[in-house]
């Protein structure tokens, strides 16, 4: 018979306190467990579903339209939906219409009669075909047809705009207490290194909204397709006080920008200035613009990015190029003058000439209260946009002489765009670890950084006038692979170490176990690989460079 002791039926079957329930026989799920299954299957079958559809959807569109016209499609299907809204169709009715509608931030500003006028001229001299590297070899391979928009472009769009001065308020600072040199952004950036880069496969911007209007309609001068936010970071438009008055701001500002040059049936065609930088002058209430102006430098041997696609996709085949642009320019062609003056009692005491010409004036000259010189204003929107440049960039045979100077190595980066605008081939190492806090810091502290268009020590290595430069430049382009190297360097010129950007990315996505070189080795005191392999780097080359170096 079973033992019927009290300790041993409490081992049997153990007592329930009040309000407890049985739970579930063996080898059953508790039922919160079955739900969240069940769940857990349903939207999985759902999500089946949606991409079978989707997939369905796409064969049926392709079907229909072809791989050109399924492109087409896509490009104008922003939410890539398979479905055009009317907003998404709006750049084709407008260019069979010829109509564009006005924008809801341009019925926003009612015009002022009695208000002034800017009339600006753009002054435009197209690219220079023969800069660009394709054309060593006559442009082999590359069809008539894609460079067409290129080829076309040979006068701006707009010569002449008259736009209204309160327009301008969009460079006006976002408060009056501002500092000289401190920026502040007009259309902030929203990509970033995690974001990525916005789709190749489209041919119309979308409608500008709040500030963006006044530098679409700015930049459409040029070009009627402006993208006023490339696709690239980082993008947007930062401002910042050059100078101030009682009544005027003198505001630096760089925009980054570009333009889609060709239209269906052709491929896209991105057109990329490696930055827009320039000034204005205006009253604190925006009511009179003083003086305007808008650029592309033109000091460096190559400042325009060119990048197009050899097909109907996304994926489809780029080829990439760089060139010279001698001249875009927008320019105020004087102080922004009212149509009409009327005296106290609203009496019209002058108004413009029937012929067009301005009323004539006599403007005071304004007395700064403080400024800043240009370049440190453009340097401060420079750091805006490229946290990397806290560390001084100098010129290649400048950064040598300080080395020589300092003791110190050259931390020299060469490459075939510019590093510091939208021209470039160095686009995530700028993002990540130049930017990082260890670097900036080991940079600043050990080393004379550089970096160098490949073109420009090409020339600088055929200059037979300075003997040194020229062996400087050859040391460096020996070294060179495409696109990118970085390389440390002793004063005089020896390169020590030097590492290629594909390489280093290469090392830095595969695991640390993988790495079989010591001088890559990753460190564990930092999460970020690339960093850590990057201090590495330099870490390295001042090893290399001890002997050298000491007294």
């Amino acid at each position: 018979p079973p033992d019927a002791s009290p300790g041993r039926a409490a081992m049997a079957a153990p007592r329930r306190g009040p309000g407890a329930m049985a739970g579930p026989g063996p080898g059953a799920a508790p039922p919160r467990l079955a739900l969240a299954l069940a769940l857990l299957a349903a939207l999985l079958a759902a999500k089946y579903y949606r991409d079978a559809e989707a997939a369905r959807q796409q064969e049926l569109a392709l079907k229909s339209l072809g791989n050109e016209g399924l492109f087409l499609f896509s490009s104008l299907d922003t939410n890539k939906d398979l479905y055009l809204s009317p907003e998404e169709f709006k750049p084709i009715a407008e260019k069979l219409t010829g109509v564009a509608p006005v924008s809801e931030s341009e019925e926003e500003e009612t015009p002022d009669p009695d208000g002034e006028t800017l009339s600006v001229v753009a002054k435009f001299q197209p690219l220079l075909m023969e800069t660009m590297t394709k054309s060593k070899d006559g442009f082999l391979g590359i069809s008539h047809v894609a460079l067409s928009g290129l080829r076309n472009w040979t006068a701006p769009a707009a010569p002449m705009s008259v736009l209204l001065a309160r327009q301008f308020k969009a460079f006006l600072p976002p408060k009056d207490n501002l500092d000289l040199g401190e920026p502040w952004w007009i259309i902030p950036s929203e990509l970033n290194i995690f974001t990525g880069y916005l789709s190749n496969n489209r041919f119309y911007p979308p409608p500008p909204k709040g500030k963006e209007v006044l530098i679409h309609r700015l930049l459409s001068m040029f070009h009627p397709r402006p993208f006023v936010r490339t696709r690239f970071a980082p993008q947007g438009a930062v401002a910042c006080l050059q100078a101030s008055s009682s009544f005027y701001y003198s505001v630096a500002f760089r925009i980054h920008a570009e333009f889609q040059l060709n239209e269906p049936p052709n491929f896209p065609f991105w057109f990329s200035p490696g930055q827009f930088t320039g000034y204005i002058v205006l009253s604190k209430d925006s009511s009179h613009v003083r003086d305007f102006r808008l650029f592309v430098p033109n000091n460096r041997s190559l400042n325009v990015d060119m990048e197009w696609l050899y097909g109907a996709s996304e994926s489809s085949n780029m080829e990439v190029d760089i060139g010279y642009l001698p001249q875009m320019e927008l320019e105020a062609t004087g102080p922004s003058v009212p149509s009409v003056i009327h005296d106290e009692d609203g009496k019209v005491l002058a108004s413009r000439d029937p012929s067009g010409d301005p009323i004539q004036f006599v403007f005071e000259e304004i007395t700064w209260q403080q400024q800043i010189p240009w370049q440190e204003a453009a340097h401060r929107l420079e750091v805006a946009m490229y946290p990397f440049k806290k560390v001084s960039y100098l010129p290649f045979t400048e950064a040598f002489e300080r080395a020589q100077a300092e003791k110190k190595l050259v931390h020299s980066i060469l490459l075939w765009g510019a590093l510091d605008d939208q021209s470039c081939s160095g686009r995530t190492l700028r993002e990540t670890v130049l930017e990082s806090s260890p670097i900036l810091a080991l940079l600043n502290e050990s080393f004379i950084s550089s970096w160098s268009l490949v073109k420009e020590l090409e020339e600088l290595q055929s200059n037979r006038e300075n003997e040194l430069h020229s062996k400087l430049a050859k040391l460096h382009l020996e070294k060179y692979s495409f696109p990118v190297e970085m390389m440390i360097c002793l004063p005089n010129g020896t390169v020590v170490h030097h590492i290629n950007a594909n390489y280093f990315l290469d090392i830095t996505s595969m695991k640390p176990e993988d790495v079989e070189s010591s001088i890559f080795s990753f460190s564990t005191n930092f999460e970020d690989p690339s960093t850590a392999t990057y201090l590495q780097f330099l870490k390295e080359g001042l090893h290399r460079a001890k002997p050298y170096l000491q007294p």
